[in-house]
């Protein structure tokens, strides 16, 4: 489907002429056939071997038993009590179902595991970009992914959901609305018996899940699907025990601006036009128009943003939640995971996390075989109710290096607090000092916006004196330093135009090897092999492609990022123009992040203009003064002041120099990079 053209740029952060290394490692297996999965479900190769082996299987296990061969395979449609498209009568979604035979005939009920997405028909879920398939009688053959494979046979349904306006459904998709939350919320009521459903898409046959459906439902998807689910959680819809959204939205304001300024295309109509069906496309040109109203490129908070705000309605959610992020996630930004999961954790809300170093990229792709040991031992819990213990183990995974992962307890650790670090001006040229000492009255830095600079170039440049941003270090670090959660940047600058937006970036200024999240395939290669994760059929194989870390050897490492007009200063809500030569105060969230900045490296705090490919640049191009005395960043330390000042007092460990040059853009772009920012979910 042709969409419209993007406010765009260029092309994705690229790191120019690394070298990019992957340790590649798989053993080719054969396709399944439809039967249960061995027992030893830890795919080929086993466990990664920088980690702890899987623990010993927990007391209470679902087996599988079922036949996936033999399950039923149906399609019902759910009315959604709305109608989004305007004809008259009532959005019915397609809800594309596989669940086990032998549960149905012995008339016993079975939980649901649920993917809401506009995704199967347009572009393709997963890796390989799986699409649905049907059978001459409309009957679904395959679903993607490998969810109804695994969890059919061990006794759970499968829920595929086509969104409103996509696929086979009715109504129109609205991008993040009413539409979309209800399109899903439907279906658990249905699922529960409270809405109502139907044999096919225009008929009056009623379908009804009562009979085999306990009313338990969790949901789980990546981007676009698992922000359904946050949006249908906040809902606080019965019936919904548990979501797992993996890189997903939980503000689409915050998608698509960040503080007013605006990031990619800061319209979300263009993405209703790229997800809905043919069909619906022909019908929806005012719902996209009204979404285009309704959404102001400006950046300023309507209506219609709020609707689509997840976060402010965290006090409803009942369901327990496994949030999974890439911690370089440039098109699902980390600032969504963290913003989520402070307003969760505010309300009590039983929570985990995992923090990849990938960018837009699901666990299957980046840690296989315990992702699927953990999400089985999860639905385990709270949907079949077995006290597996898992609800007891650390709440949040992060991973430290390529395929090397630690645990916390709770996230982010107890003993993490707030610090105020302070930038001072320097007497020689370059960067200037980062530390807890407020800088002197009087003290200035300056700098002139430049749109073809970004965060890579102004990290790679920080010890020089470049016009295009301000730069602080600190001195380098005689212990490591663990930054873990959100931050601010609050800084005073006067500008010299009428419009003016701000990027403050952490940076950790030393060598390392990371995934290449900057790269095709943001940290992963995929492999030729395949590994099998559940039971097949003819048309629908449980066997994938595997993947290994795809690394690049760097000299820094940007850490967290943030952007913001400068102009919403007083209302974070409505930009102002600026009255060029006044001071501003203006405080900049930074992304979520869990990080630990080596001894023998140095943090640095940059504040610059336009973020080359990641913000659109003002209609001016201004320079602007920070007053330093009233500048200055909150860092969540673990440990606090007092960790910040055992690091950088002290001998200096040795550290060796970068293996290669760092990352610069203004080197060449792989081909795979040049087709700008991806959409929520097109990395599939």
């Amino acid at each position: 489907m042709p969409m419209r053209k993007r406010r765009t740029r260029g092309a994705r952060l690229s790191y120019g002429t690394l070298v990019a290394t992957a340790a590649l490692f798989a053993t080719l297996v054969t396709p399944a056939a439809a039967g249960p999965e061995p027992a030893a479900a830890t795919g080929a190769g086993g466990p990664s071997t920088t980690e702890a082996a899987p623990s010993a299987p927990a007391v209470r296990e679902s087996r599988p038993v079922h036949s996936y061969a033999d399950a039923v395979r149906e399609s019902v449609w759910v009315d959604t009590g709305l109608d989004g498209d305007g004809d008259g009568r009532g959005d019915r979604v397609a809800v594309d179902i596989v669940r086990p035979r032998e549960t149905a005939a012995a008339g016993r009920k079975v939980p649901v595991i649920m993917d809401a997405s506009p995704y199967y028909a347009c572009c393709g879920r997963g890796n390989e970009g799986q699409k649905k398939t049907y059978d001459a009688d409309g009957n679904p053959v395959r679903l993607p992914l490998f969810y109804d494979n695994y969890f059919v046979p061990r006794g759970y349904a499968f829920a595929a959901v086509d969104l409103a306006g996509t696929s086979r459904s009715d109504g129109c998709d609205d991008v993040g609305g009413r539409s979309d939350v209800q399109s899903a919320k439907a279906v658990v009521d249905w699922l529960n018996g409270r809405a109502r459903g139907y044999t096919t898409r225009t008929g009056a046959t009623p379908a009804r899940a009562t009979g085999w459906s306990t009313g338990d439902v969790g949901m789980i998807g990546k981007s676009w699907d698992g922000t359904v689910a946050n949006g249908v959680a906040a809902t606080g819809v019965e019936g919904l025990k548990t979501i797992v959204p993996i890189g997903a939205i939980s503000s689409w304001y915050d998608y698509f601006h960040s503080q007013g300024a605006p990031l990619y295309n800061a319209n979300p109509s263009w993405l209703s036009e790229y997800v809905n069906s043919p069909e619906a496309q022909s019908r929806c040109g005012a719902v996209q128009d009204r979404i285009a109203a309704a959404t102001p490129y400006s950046g300023d908070r309507t209506a219609a943003w709020d609707e689509r705000d997840h976060v402010k309605d965290a006090s409803k959610v009942r369901a327990s939640v496994f949030v999974v992020h890439g911690q370089q996630d440039l098109n699902v930004r980390a600032n969504q995971f963290g913003q989520w999961w402070d307003a969760l954790a505010a309300h009590g809300v039983e929570r985990k996390i995992w923090l990849s170093q990938t960018g837009h990229v699901d666990p299957f792709d980046f840690r296989r075989a315990e992702w699927v040991r953990t999400l089985h031992r999860w639905f385990d819990h709270y949907l079949l109710g077995y006290e597996n213990g898992i609800d007891r183990e650390p709440a949040a995974d992060i991973e430290r290096a390529p395929d090397l992962w630690t645990t916390d307890r709770q996230w982010p650790p107890r003993a993490t607090a707030t610090t105020t670090m302070r930038p001072v001006r320097n007497a020689r040229p370059g960067a200037g000092g980062l530390g807890l000492i407020p800088a002197a009255p009087g003290s200035t830095a300056t700098f002139t916006d430049d749109p073809a600079l970004g965060e890579l170039d102004w990290a790679a440049r920080i010890d020089s004196a470049t016009p295009e941003k301000a730069g602080f270090v600190t001195r380098p670090l005689s212990r490591d330093l663990r930054i873990s959660g959100s931050s601010t940047v609050t800084v005073t600058a006067t500008p010299t135009t009428a419009t003016a937006h701000l990027s403050a970036v952490l940076v950790d200024l030393g060598p390392d090897t990371i995934r290449d999240y900057a790269a095709a395939g943001e940290g992963i290669t995929t492999l030729a092999d395949r590994t099998c994760w559940g039971a097949s059929t003819p048309g629908d194989s449980a066997c994938f492609k595997e993947t290994a870390a795809r690394t690049a050897d760097v000299g820094f490492t940007v850490v967290s990022r943030g952007w913001a007009d400068l102009g919403t200063w007083a209302d974070p809500g409505r930009e102002r123009p600026l009255t060029p030569g006044r001071a501003y105060t203006l405080t900049l969230d930074l992304a979520a992040t869990d990080h630990v900045v080596p001894a023998g490296h140095r943090l640095a705090l940059i504040v610059g203009g336009t973020d080359k490919d990641l913000l659109d640049p003002p209609s001016t191009t201004p320079t602007l003064t920070l007053d330093l005395a009233r500048t200055w960043a909150r860092l969540p330390l673990v440990g606090g002041a007092g960790a910040f000042a055992r690091a950088t007092a002290g001998p200096v460990p040795a550290v060796p120099s970068p293996p290669v040059a760092v990352p610069s853009l203004s080197g060449p772009v792989p081909p795979a990079a040049v087709t700008g920012p991806r959409l929520p979910g097109a990395v599939r």
